[in-house]
């Protein structure tokens, strides 16, 4: 899976607004949702997008949840019923 190409200018720009813990509310929270929602539809993965915010997992889901995002399921294997091989 391809990471989204970032810029040095996009992500000062994304520092500079999210210090670590620092609350986000009013417009600086809308165009922060706005911005996870695009990148989350171009492909990237909520844990991608925690790490490059320095906000944890929950932060960001509930974002994009707050934003109408429709999430995308968990990937990788699944622990179902072994598929047994017809005869």
């Amino acid at each position: 899976m391809r990471r989204p190409e970032r810029t040095s200018h996009e992500e000062a720009r994304v520092a500079e607004t999210l210090k670590k813990g620092s609350r986000v509310t009013g417009p600086a929270r809308d165009k922060l949702a706005a911005d996870l929602k695009k990148k989350y539809d171009s492909g990237a993965s909520i844990r991608a997008l925690a790490e490059e915010t320095g906000r944890s997992y929950g932060f960001v889901h509930r974002m994009l949840s707050e934003s109408g995002v429709t999430l995308r399921g968990r990937g990788g294997a699944t622990r179902g019923k072994k598929a047994t091989p017809s005869d």
